[in-house]
């Protein structure tokens, strides 16, 4: 069974700084990368920051551009989110998927896992 599992979420106020996890289980992501994405109430879902497992490429939204930090740990089969200099807007529900990832985006993948996301609230 293939689970995807956030967490590191929580309140902070603006300007502090996050790290969400994504840890992954029953997968292996020889082809494919993990994303991050989140969904503020009354907004559209955001795709935020992935990282590709096969060559390591990352990919930035410009609304996190050079705040957030993508990274992961082969050996625990975890991804982060470093987030940093946190603002109001980026309160949300963070999510991670199995996607398909280059430098250029995130692209759907041919699965359907999501973790089941951790709740990040940003006060100003």
């Amino acid at each position: 069974e293939v689970q995807l599992e956030e967490s590191g979420g929580g309140s902070v106020q603006a300007g502090g700084s996050l790290r969400l996890s994504c840890a992954a289980s029953g997968f292996t992501f020889d082809d494919y990368g993990i994303g991050w994405f989140r969904q503020a109430p009354e907004k559209e879902p955001e795709g935020v920051s992935c990282i590709s497992s096969s060559d390591g490429s990352t990919f930035y939204a410009d609304s996190v551009k050079g705040r957030f930090t993508v990274s992961s740990d082969n050996a625990k089969n975890t991804v982060y989110l470093q987030m940093n200099s946190l603002k109001p807007e980026d309160s949300a529900v963070y999510f991670c998927a199995v996607v398909r990832c280059d430098d250029s985006g995130i692209e759907d993948s041919p699965f359907d896992y999501w973790g089941q996301g951790t709740q990040v609230t940003v006060s100003s």
